[in-house]
């Protein structure tokens, strides 16, 4: 397994261009970014070069400037916008070369949103670049209210109704106890289907170590299984960021 930052949360007291030297000078080899758009990606790009960071992952939808709605992939009417999004977020992926994109759902309850998610997620999957997958994660109500996928079991349930290989789990520790009361049972049960980590810690979303999240189980349970992809920090830092990566003594 090997540490990344996601620099949405990470390094908050800093404009957001300064934070990628900041992960550079940590130590941290790769960096996420949930919305990058407001920002042109020859800028990213060129903060990426200069740390010799790698890009792993975004979030879609990015914002809809036309005004409206924008096209949540459980939202049952918006599937246009869904397709358009996602067209964005593919040229967007590419230009800074990473290799996942988080599909938000959206608001939704019930089988409409469930079968409007998971006809969504099998377009996109047949239209998404080589070598982009396209991750679900569930997010705890306390984090985002009245949103769909809000449970590890319909996640894996949806990501087996698509059946395609760039389509697999996020797996967050926060959300996972925030939902479950257990990260590291939900680390057990999915394991198989989960081709990206982040960290935090609950209830609060804060570093590792600070809650009620039992992370040397957690980084335990990645090594005997042979995880050996990135595990992203994504948590408020509550201070100083450098001074909450003891975590990264694990790595």
């Amino acid at each position: 397994m090997k540490p990344a930052a996601n620099l949405s949360h990470l390094w908050p007291e800093l404009p957001f261009l300064d934070r990628f030297e900041a992960a550079a000078d940590a130590g941290f080899a790769a960096v996420e970014v949930l919305f990058p758009y407001d920002v042109p990606a020859k800028d990213i790009q060129q903060a990426l070069g200069r740390g010799g960071l790698e890009m792993i992952l975004i979030n879609a939808p990015p914002p809809n400037y036309t005004g409206g709605e924008r096209g949540f992939a459980a939202v049952a009417g918006l599937e246009a916008r869904f397709d358009h999004d996602m067209r964005r977020a593919f040229r967007y992926a590419q230009a800074l070369g990473a290799g996942m994109i988080h599909v938000m759902s959206g608001p939704g309850t019930g089988a409409g949103a469930r079968e409007t998610m998971t006809e969504n997620l099998r377009r996109a999957a047949r239209a998404a670049p080589r070598g982009v997958t396209l991750t679900l994660e569930p997010l705890c109500p306390q984090a985002q209210p009245g949103y769909f996928m809000n449970d590890y079991a319909l996640a894996a349930e949806i990501i087996a109704a698509v059946d395609a290989p760039n389509v697999a789990l996020q797996y967050d520790t926060f959300h996972a106890q925030m939902i479950h009361g257990d990260a590291v049972a939900v680390l057990a049960e999915y394991r198989d289907i989960v081709a990206h980590v982040q960290i935090g810690d609950s209830p609060d979303r804060s570093a590792p170590g600070t809650g009620g999240v039992d992370f040397d189980a957690v980084f335990a349970a990645l090594r005997d299984s042979g995880y050996d992809r990135w595990v992203s920090a994504e948590y408020t830092p509550g201070g100083p960021t450098d001074k909450t990566l003891g975590w990264l003594a694990a790595f």
